[in-house]
């Protein structure tokens, strides 16, 4: 999968930028001029938001009033599709495919398979766990619907059980047989959800085994490790019936899910380097793509932001080398220096090379 022109209106710093693209992609310019808000701007009509803006709204460039992202992308059957997106101030974001309108968001996951490599990847090692499950929910929605419905039914059950367990602590006022309604509710999509994770992870491993060993040279022997609560949750929520009374949450289920990162049978977030830390991080996301190549039959697209300030220049030229094989698709790369970019790119894909100065 390609995506051949990107168009942007008054999305973050940018009022109109559109631009074709190459196989390989290299986006230069200083810090601040907005290298990183067009892969930003790529990964959002793969997502349907902004990979670090936490609100819709403040991907609104300042003075303006809305933002408007259209992307012409081809595939491996040769078809063309076109897909845009938009965002007005007090108005619902709106997706369109060929100009059709999404009925809902999530029909839309999936359809462009997106991998971004930024700075911002270290909190998935050195971060909560929240992060972790954010990586697994960022994969396994883009290849399976089941799995994202299950998701989007969980997160609502327990933003509701929630909410009805903070009116009980405010009111005094217990009612054990609502909570046991969104308890049943919780446990029907917990179960689900479990289940797709660790079928996930069964598989994963040797994706995240075979990069790992690649960019340590076999040095160390790595291992992820899959998280969870074990036995009954709806007997886990039974027992903790007084203590979530006391603190007005739900504190069982798969919300609470982690994952455990090792090297030789030692905790990697705990004492793990900070190049052993990195190496993880680059092996997660090697792996998520071939990953979602495999599932999706079709190659993602590949963001790459400001990875020579992240890793060195020896990983960085060895990760340039890797993707540059037949088997990866598409990539934008982000950096500050024009030459380094130049020098880094294979010789054999020169030609099929764009640099875009901001």
């Amino acid at each position: 999968m390609f995506i051949d022109n990107l168009k942007i209106s008054n999305f973050k710093n940018f009022e109109d930028f559109e631009h074709d693209f190459s196989q390989i992609n290299c986006i230069v310019g200083n810090n601040g001029v907005g290298k990183t808000n067009i892969l930003d701007a790529i990964y959002y009509l793969s997502f349907c938001k902004s990979f670090h803006a936490s609100n819709d709204l403040n991907t609104i460039r300042h003075g303006a009033d809305f933002f408007a992202l259209f992307g012409s992308y081809s595939f491996e059957n040769s078809e063309k599709e076109k897909y845009s997106c938009s965002q007005k101030k007090g108005e619902k974001k709106r997706f369109f495919h060929d100009k059709n309108p999404y009925k809902k968001l999530s029909e839309h996951i999936g359809k462009l398979p997106c991998v971004i490599l930024s700075p911002y990847d270290s909190l998935y090692i050195t971060g909560s766990g929240e992060q972790r499950r954010k990586f697994m929910d960022i994969v396994l929605s883009q290849t399976d619907v089941v799995y994202m419905d299950a998701l989007l039914n969980y997160n609502r059950s327990l933003e509701q059980k929630n909410k009805l367990l903070k009116f009980m602590q405010e009111t005094q006022n217990f009612d054990t047989i609502q909570l046991d309604i969104w308890n049943e509710r919780l446990d029907k999509y917990a179960l689900i959800i479990q289940n797709k994770r660790q079928e996930f992870f069964d598989n994963f491993s040797s994706y995240f085994n075979f990069f790992y060993d690649f960019v340590s040279e076999k040095k160390e022997s790595p291992s992820v490790e899959y998280r969870t609560y074990s036995g009954s949750l709806l007997k886990k929520m039974h027992e903790n019936y007084e203590k979530e009374k006391i603190i007005g949450y739900t504190l069982a289920g798969i919300h609470r899910d982690d994952m455990i990162f090792k090297l030789n049978n030692y905790n990697v977030q705990e004492i793990g380097s900070q190049g052993q830390q990195k190496t993880f991080t680059l092996a997660m996301k090697l792996a998520q793509y071939s990953y979602l190549k495999d599932k999706k039959h079709t190659t993602p697209l590949l963001l790459l932001d400001d990875i020579f300030d992240k890793f060195d220049f020896s990983r960085v030229e060895k990760i340039l080398r890797l993707v540059s094989e037949d088997n990866f698709g598409q990539i934008f790369i982000t950096d500050t220096h024009i030459d380094r970019v130049r020098n880094i790119i294979p010789q054999s894909h020169k030609e099929k090379t764009i640099i875009i100065n901001i």
